[in-house]
């Protein structure tokens, strides 16, 4: 290929990045050197403030004083403050989201609010419905659901095209991603939570791949409960807590079965009977992990002075910017895009196929290029607005591309499997 494409295509991408407006943001980032990072859908990058809030936590409140800070360092109230810097992420009251656990761990608390909620005005609804390619944690825990049930319910799987003709009277909850984690399809949260309710069913939403890169409003969507993840676009850190979200009517039937100390009315009463905590503190179970969740909550502090719509607009330029770099240097070919083609309902990532994507992924990693692979044959690029450049794009098609028309990927030493992929 001739090196005047690329030339142009940096031209390009300079005054693009020139015009941007989040520009700044990618110097609150700790990014390697030589390194152009498009895996923050899987997990996100540390920021300075957050190395910071590291040291600060083990050096200035563990180490010093002790166990006196849960108090004095309001450790005790990390998991509500953490939730209220998510709230307006999601477009919600800060009362309505809570930090803690993981997103496995909160769906198999929502689904069981959901179900006993369901129960107790619709007790013959049996079926809980999530989409065919939802991450699988989310249907095995589902499945599990079922399982305690002694097999009362029924888990079905329809295609994302299918959700709303899915929907019926014999359904109890319906569980979806609003980003799928594979392809990047985003759903029409809005117009399914509604044509959900119309037939009396409550939503479980899934934002892993949405907080932090796409504003939504889930107060004025009518969202009845969803979880969301800390450690990809909140870079909050490997492991870093999840969330819950639940609206405010429900809040008198948090009923999760869990009910571990830190979600009773009063832990320190050390009562013998669980009394649960009133509204998102029932969502507790046991004690908070402090120096994850501070490091969480020094993360968020990132997006305070940043307006979400800005990020999406970004994220929906950057995605559109790649897809251009790729046809112009004739890769859609060999590497075709699955992920939609209208960047408005496309989440902030692409993914593309081939036999060898796994080794093609390594092939790009060790030329400092990282991005990450999804079984059985997808390579998958992530768009984090908040540091990705334009430039960036350029630089990593350019790679690609010698790596595809080179066939570097057959390298013997690029087909090796690790554990984490």
């Amino acid at each position: 290929m001739q090196p005047t494409l690329f030339d142009s295509l940096y031209t390009q991408a300079q005054q693009l990045d020139k015009h941007d407006r989040l520009a700044a943001t990618r110097e609150l980032f700790a990014l390697p050197k030589d390194m152009i990072y498009l895996d923050g859908n899987s997990l996100g990058p540390v920021t300075y403030i957050a190395k910071q809030r590291a040291v600060e936590v083990v050096e200035k409140q563990w180490q010093p004083d002790l166990i006196k800070s849960w108090n004095q360092h309001q450790w005790i109230d990390l998991p509500r403050l953490v939730g209220a810097k998510i709230a307006p992420l999601i477009g919600a009251d800060p009362s309505e989201v809570i930090a803690c656990d993981s997103i496995s761990v909160n769906l198999y608390k929502l689904l069981h609010v959901a179900l006993s909620i369901q129960h107790e005005s619709s007790p013959s609804r049996y079926k809980i419905i999530t989409q065919i390619g939802n991450f699988p944690t989310d249907g095995y825990i589902a499945q599990g659901v079922v399982a305690h049930h002694n097999q009362a319910l029924e888990l079905v799987y329809a295609e994302e095209t299918d959700i709303i003709a899915a929907l019926d009277e014999d359904v109890a909850v319906l569980m979806l991603t609003h980003v799928n984690y594979k392809t990047g399809l985003m759903l029409d949260m809005a117009e399914i939570t509604a044509k959900a309710h119309a037939v009396g069913v409550i939503v479980i939403w899934d934002l892993a791949h949405t907080t932090g890169v796409i504003p939504i409003d889930c107060q004025a969507w009518d969202v009845d409960f969803a979880v969301g993840c800390g450690y990809k676009y909140l870079n909050g850190g490997p492991g870093a807590p999840a969330f819950v979200y639940a609206a405010r009517r429900y809040h008198t039937q948090l009923f999760q079965p869990l009910t571990g100390w830190m979600g009773h009315a009063n832990p320190f009463a050390f009562d013998q009977d669980y009394q649960a905590g009133e509204g998102m503190q029932s969502f507790l179970c046991g004690t908070p992990s402090v120096i994850s969740m501070s490091v969480l909550d020094a993360s968020l502090d990132v997006f305070e002075p940043i307006d979400m719509q800005d990020v999406r607009y970004k994220s929906v330029q950057l995605t559109q910017f790649c897809l251009l770099c790729m046809e112009a240097s004739d890769l859609l070919v060999e590497l075709p895009c699955i992920s939609p083609s209208d960047g408005q309902i496309r989440g902030s990532q692409l993914a593309f196929t081939h036999s060898q994507a796994y080794a093609i992924c390594q092939a790009l990693i060790a030329k400092g290029i990282v991005a990450d692979f999804r079984a059985p044959n997808v390579l998958r690029l992530g768009f984090a607005p908040l540091y990705v450049s334009y430039q960036d794009i350029v630089t990593s098609v350019r790679t690609l591309s010698a790596i595809m028309s080179e066939k570097i990927y057959l390298d013997d030493d690029y087909q090796v499997r690790h554990a984490v992929t």
